[in-house]
């Protein structure tokens, strides 16, 4: 099995289930403009994410890794009127792409795009009145730090939020435990921490498609 096969069941599935989409479509137009790596999330992950959130019910959502916002848009949809997303993202450039993209997409009124590493503004988000707690955390951003964003995800949560990690499963390399790659080995140490958190019921799956061979974890937080 190869891309030449999986990329035309992307296509498929997408043309049939999602439709065309003027604003996502825009969206990554403006991010290639920009300059911004080809790395959101495929549509049919965005449109999980989104249908994630609705199932949850989620009234706030909290996205570590913005890049130009397109998983943003697909979170932000699942909003009510009065609901409130925060998301982070590191680089000053790519956040100024998202806030564009979501102004564009008439949801600056309930995302909004906050710049800096996110190991520096989750402890500030934690004593924001009303920041919190979130419904929904989506982590997208350096592997490296996997395992400490998902232990600020739980600071952050309650009862019945949900976590979602992207790209837990590196092409494979997950498996390799003597691994140099510091995304491989920050990864596992989420696995790691994930696996022995007596507060979290999680899963992951494999995932094939236009972004490769890859993955999600997915999380229930209980306690």
């Amino acid at each position: 099995m190869t891309t030449d096969q999986w990329n035309p069941v992307d296509d498929y599935l997408g043309e049939l289930l999602l439709g065309p989409d003027e604003i996502l479509a825009e969206t990554l137009a403006a991010s290639e403009a920009a300059g911004l790596p080809s790395i959101a999330v495929a549509p049919n992950q965005g449109k999980l994410l989104n249908l994630l959130a609705r199932v949850r019910g989620a009234r706030t959502i909290l996205e570590i890794g913005t890049l130009g916002g397109y998983s943003t848009i697909w979170l932000a949809r699942a909003l009510p009127e009065d609901g409130r997303m925060i998301s982070l993202e590191y680089d000053a450039r790519h956040a100024e792409v998202a806030r564009a993209n979501l102004a564009r997409a008439g949801l600056d009124h309930v995302a909004e795009v906050r710049t800096g590493a996110a190991l520096d503004l989750l402890p500030r988000i934690e004593k924001e009145p009303g920041a919190g707690p979130f419904d929904l955390v989506f982590i997208d951003a350096d592997k490296v730090n996997n395992a400490a964003y998902v232990e600020w995800a739980l600071r952050l949560s309650r009862p019945g939020s949900v976590i979602v990690v992207d790209n837990v499963v590196r092409g494979g390399a997950v498996v390799d435990a003597g691994s140099g790659d510091p995304a491989v080995v920050g990864t596992r140490r989420m696995f790691d921490l994930v696996a022995r958190e007596p507060r979290l019921d999680a899963t992951a799956f494999q995932t094939v498609g236009a972004k490769g061979w890859d993955g999600l974890l997915v999380a229930l937080v209980t306690a």
